[in-house]
């Protein structure tokens, strides 16, 4: 992520944040279409019959092509990905606590918000000289 990142926001330097966001994604959907294609073993077919909120990470995708590029031209690229892997994993103990889109349920006991307060710690002395 933090390689792509920089090359994204390098890119996006020269071309523009949304054109560098438009080559990304159809430079990585012909990929994907391609492998998919020769390696696949599911069926486009059943796409179809899924809740319709699964299809929504190309959109997803979208979003945080965009906020990566835009995090790593306003800071540091090593203060971006910091920011956001805390981001994530924020979200991510969210999904687990609240048992969000169909997973099960993980408590969010006080080791693992001990553990984000030191994440986030962490990023403010590191940012800081």
């Amino acid at each position: 992520m933090s390689l792509q990142g920089v090359i994204n926001t390098r890119l996006g330097d020269k071309i523009g944040v949304l054109e560098t966001n438009a080559f990304v994604q159809g430079t990585a959907f012909v990929l994907s279409l391609a492998v998919a294609c020769i390696f696949g073993k599911g069926d486009f077919t059943s796409l179809f019959k899924t809740d319709w909120y699964y299809l929504t990470g190309g959109v997803l995708g979208v979003v945080i092509t965009i906020t990566v590029m835009l995090a790593m031209s306003n800071s540091s690229p090593a203060i971006a990905v910091s920011v956001i892997l805390v981001s994530q994993l924020l979200v991510a103990a969210g999904i687990d606590y609240f048992g969000i889109i169909g997973t099960e349920k993980v408590p969010f006991g006080a080791n693992k918000f001990i553990g984000l307060i030191i994440m986030i710690v962490g990023i403010i002395v590191f940012k800081f000289k």
